[in-house]
């Protein structure tokens, strides 16, 4: 039986393996009294032929800029000299997956993650990609100038955060250290449509800092609680003592928003989940006293204290052209060559930080319940450029999943011997998305509405089955 509905239908790929019709359940809506919603029905018919859902939280790990698949998880040392590259390979614990030879510590627990090596789509700017790979919606154009609006589509953790809440006082969705730009800010970084209330909770402080800490979560000491309730005074400490309110007030949602926030004023429980102090300092070290190795150490405490969805960003710009900062767009401008800037600062922070969040959820007997996702928007050109460095390359590249129920030391499709194109089994962001949702135990099939009050799917692809343990 096949999990590809038909191109000419909407429904959701477990809809069309159900032995029922939409017509059938319309007219048994009565069920409903019973229990027996259609989004229970939906789920019970997908998971006919999947596994149930594992994950009850994801670390979605951001590289803005585009990592390089042939220099990172997908070498190719058979090729010709220009495509092939300087950097070699080294074999990994996981059996017949070879990596570059400057992630030693990821090969030893590559036998943790599953590589999809056939991701791909259209779009060659880094607004466009981004906004793709942050909310699984191709946008309406490929344009540097596309802006961030409403009429565009949330963020994952946004969804998780209307769908499926946390309670309690924890945040669903929380985001740091950065909102990503490329000129404008890049859309699918907040709620859009769904309305501020399910916006993330943004951190804009550096965790790495000496005594990080959180403005939001403490009140000034002249101000007490229960004035601050009465007063309706949370508006202006939000917004002078944080960075939440980039946003126009007039999103709805607004008064739902601050309600969040005066939850977590209460709650003893996320300010211990955002206390760093409290981990050992060679636990710290371990993942790397930077700002990206003490956010990821930061992923780990948030979901182990509940928090569904969190989303680290490796830098604030696409950068490549530095040593010390910036993301993965490599392309050898103004007199800078891509291998020696990730060999000496993308790779090595990769190489620290990648698999201590991997082995610590491990130890910890976290990593089977929480999703790790670690991609970029694209890749880089398969030919080096006349800078001896790589250029966008949306048309194939690789994502790395780990735990939350997908399979260990796997493969999911191929390149071709270039790593130019999928060879076999590609992979589009909103199939990696319908992925996620369904890994979360929300039906990718599920629908919401936009600002027109049209109803559109949570997720337009379908769930890589083949990748679920």
């Amino acid at each position: 039986m096949t999990n590809r509905r038909p191109n000419d239908s909407p429904a959701c790929a477990g809809f069309h393996r159900a032995t029922f019709t939409r017509r059938h359940l319309l007219k048994v809506g009565g069920l409903g009294m019973l229990g027996l919603t259609l989004p229970r029905l939906l789920r019970a018919a997908e998971r006919k032929d999947g596994p149930p859902p594992r994950a009850r939280s994801v670390i979605f790990l951001f590289q803005f800029g585009g990592p390089s698949h042939l220099d990172t998880f997908d070498p190719k040392p058979e090729a010709p000299d220009g495509i092939r590259g300087p950097l070699k390979t080294i074999p990994t614990r996981a059996e017949g997956i070879s990596i570059c030879e400057h992630l030693p510590r990821l090969a030893r627990v590559m036998d943790k993650v599953t590589l999809i090596r056939s991701m791909h789509h259209e779009m060659k700017n880094h607004n466009s990609a981004s906004y793709y790979a942050l909310t699984g919606h191709a946008p309406p154009l490929d344009d540097i100038r596309l802006r961030d609006s409403l009429d565009l589509f949330p963020a994952y953790g946004s969804m998780v955060d209307r769908l499926a809440p946390v309670e309690g006082g924890l945040p669903t969705f929380v985001s740091y250290p950065h909102r990503i730009r490329d000129g404008s800010l890049t859309p699918g970084q907040h709620a859009s449509f769904l309305g501020k209330a399910h916006d993330p909770f943004f951190v804009a402080e550096d965790p790495n800092a000496p005594g990080f800490s959180l403005p939001e979560l403490s009140l000034p000491a002249h101000l007490t609680l229960k004035r601050l309730e009465k007063r309706r005074d949370l508006l202006r400490l939000v917004d002078e003592q944080s960075r939440l309110l980039d946003f126009s007030a007039e999103a709805r949602g607004l008064d739902a928003y601050y309600q969040k926030a005066l939850s977590m004023l209460h709650s003893q429980k996320v300010r211990q989940a955002f206390d760093l102090s409290a981990e050992p300092e060679k636990l710290r070290e371990r993942y790397g006293r930077h700002t990206y190795g003490q956010g990821c150490l930061l992923a780990r405490r948030l979901v182990e204290s509940g928090v569904r969805f969190v989303s680290v960003y490796f830098s604030e710009f696409i950068g490549g052209q530095s040593t010390t900062s910036g993301g993965w767009d490599t392309h050898g401008f103004n007199n800078t060559r891509m291998y020696p800037i990730i060999e000496n600062y993308h790779l090595p922070m990769t190489d620290q930080t990648l698999p201590a969040l991997l082995e610590d959820l491990e130890q910890r007997g976290l990593l089977d319940e929480t999703l790790v996702v670690w991609m970029g928007e694209f890749g880089r050109t398969p030919k080096l450029n006349e800078n001896a460095s790589r250029d966008h390359w949306p048309q194939c590249y690789t994502v790395l999943l780990a735990g939350g129920g997908v399979k260990r030391g796997f493969v999911h499709g191929a390149s071709d011997r270039h790593g130019a194109f999928p060879a076999r089994d590609p992979v589009r962001p909103d199939d990696l998305a319908a992925t996620m949702f369904y890994l979360l135990g929300i039906d990718p099939g599920t629908e919401v509405r936009d600002t027109q009050d049209r109803p559109v799917l949570v997720a337009e692809g379908k769930p890589i089955l083949e990748i679920l343990a």
